[in-house]
């Protein structure tokens, strides 16, 4: 392996940057490999990156990580129905507390899921951009049984195809139950639109705000989405004997053609006929390629990594290869990356952490491969700061632009969670049973990896301040601190 020194600032902005934070595991694999055999690894990795033993005996210990969404709509269905139905009002009270109870513990498994995914996932650019789709396709956990939902809804609708092709991608969001009840689109059927879902579907999945399309391009693709929904019934719908071939159902996902209006359409210039799903498949197929939607699409991905406002000659650059690769996520990735405009942004070190960011970069630098025991401190702050997992309650997702996050307010509690963290009492390592003692883990930042590459990046006023550190807690606390550290 090579020297550490050999780590320049370069690499290690760089590696900070595609990766939910640089600490001393990944800085060795980087030096081992060489940037573009790293990046090569990032951009195209196994199915199913292997996380740690510690991590992965954690998630097989959940419930429901191996069942399929069908199944567990339909037990929490059933566990509804039956607390609805206790006669007794105390008893009805208490067999419903114990329903939302269970969601809420589905919740937060899929919480601690989606943390150790990024804490520990050897693929880590996957999991930045498994972060970063959940955003753009966003549902929010409270709404109806979604809880229950969501950790499949990332898993496998939005984690498998993260670095695949964007019609993938798009169509495994619009087949999944918890899209379909979040944007409401299980109520819309034939003389009774809800365009809800189709409207987000083009004013922030696909082309975006201001790309030319019209409330009758809305209505039409309403129309085309008539009949898509979902159903948790063991039992067939009944259907007229001419429309039971057109019938589709894959788990919770069903397509009703009772429920689909057959008429012809007009969409984006389109003439689409009333023929059943193939009309969603043209659908999908024009907004796919659509120009404003690699344009829409390059830009928030350049936004994510490189700027508030990255350049235009970037997006257009990464606009070009999705188009000319029908898509391909990683290879528009491969294209921002090798940039002169993204090189340029790690020198300027201006694009500053988000909240995930920076509590997943904090937590990974302070103890790298030693995996946290409990992942509830980690929710809490990120909730704190107005990031929490899940949470953002409308389909625009969190925002990515420094403006939202670098407030005042914002920069105390980040003061505090560093403190937290630096200074080994944030109940990471207390396992989240009862009576648990917290076991010990004192972080120490200021190791090889600082003093052979870190410090390098720091500028004279933090490195100042470090050396008046009274304690190694207080120097930890400084660090995770820093301005450098924030960006």
């Amino acid at each position: 392996m090579a020297d550490a020194a050999e780590l320049t600032p370069h690499d290690l902005v760089f590696l900070d940057r595609l990766s939910f934070g640089i600490n001393a595991s990944s800085a060795a694999h980087l030096q081992a490999v060489g940037i573009e055999r790293w990046l090569n690894e990032q951009l195209h990795p196994p199915a199913n990156s292997a996380l740690p033993e510690a991590a992965h005996a954690q998630i097989e210990a959940m419930a429901d990580v191996h069942r399929f969404p069908f199944d567990i709509a339909m037990a929490f269905d059933a566990q509804a129905k039956s607390a609805n139905q206790v006669a007794d009002p105390d008893q009805k009270k208490a067999a419903q507390q114990v329903y939302q109870q269970a969601m809420n513990e589905r919740m937060r498994q899929a919480q601690a899921r989606s943390i150790l995914h990024a804490l520990y996932g050897p693929d880590q650019l996957r999991e930045r951009m498994t972060w970063f789709w959940f955003n753009h396709f966003n549902v929010y956990q409270h709404k109806s049984n979604l809880r229950v939902l969501v950790g499949d809804y990332e898993d496998h609708a939005i984690r498998a195809h993260a670095l695949g092709k964007f019609r993938d991608l798009l169509i495994a969001t619009l087949r999944h139950p918890a899209m379909l009840r979040y944007l409401d689109n299980a109520d819309n059927a034939a003389g009774h639109l809800n365009e809800n879902y189709a409207r987000e579907i083009m004013e922030l999945h696909t082309m975006g705000v201001g790309s030319g399309y019209t409330q009758a391009d809305v209505e039409a693709l309403a129309r085309i989405l008539t009949g898509i929904g979902i159903d948790v019934k063991p039992d067939q719908p009944k259907l007229k004997p001419e429309l039971q071939s057109q019938l589709i159902r894959e788990g919770a996902f069903e397509f009703n053609p009772a429920r689909h209006d057959y008429g012809d359409k007009t969409f984006l210039g389109h003439e689409i006929k009333g023929r059943g799903f193939a009309e969603v498949d043209e659908a999908i197929d024009i907004l796919v390629h659509h120009p404003a939607t690699a344009v829409h699409l390059s830009k928030q991905i350049a936004t994510y990594f490189v700027s508030d406002n990255p350049p235009d000659a970037l997006v257009q650059k990464m606009a070009q290869t999705f188009k000319a690769t029908d898509g391909d996520i990683a290879a528009v990735l491969a294209t921002m990356v090798h940039s002169a405009e993204f090189n340029a942004s790690l020198k300027a070190g201006t694009k500053f952490k988000d909240p995930v960011h920076y509590v997943l970069s904090a937590v990974r630098l302070a103890y790298d491969d030693k995996v946290v025991l409990n992942t509830q401190p980690i929710q809490n702050w990120l909730n704190r700061l107005g990031e929490g997992l899940f949470n953002h309650e409308t389909p625009d997702g969190y925002s990515m632009t420094s403006a939202s996050w670098d407030g005042p307010g914002q920069m105390t509690l980040r003061f505090e969670i560093a403190r937290q963290i630096g200074s080994g009492s944030a109940g990471l390592f207390k396992p989240d049973v009862p009576n648990a003692a917290e076991k010990p883990a004192f972080p120490l930042i200021q190791n090889a990896l600082y003093f052979n590459g870190l410090r390098q990046t720091l500028g004279p006023a933090t490195t100042a301040a470090l050396d008046q550190a009274v304690s190694p807690q207080d120097w930890n606390t400084l660090f995770l601190s820093s301005p450098e550290f924030m960006r």
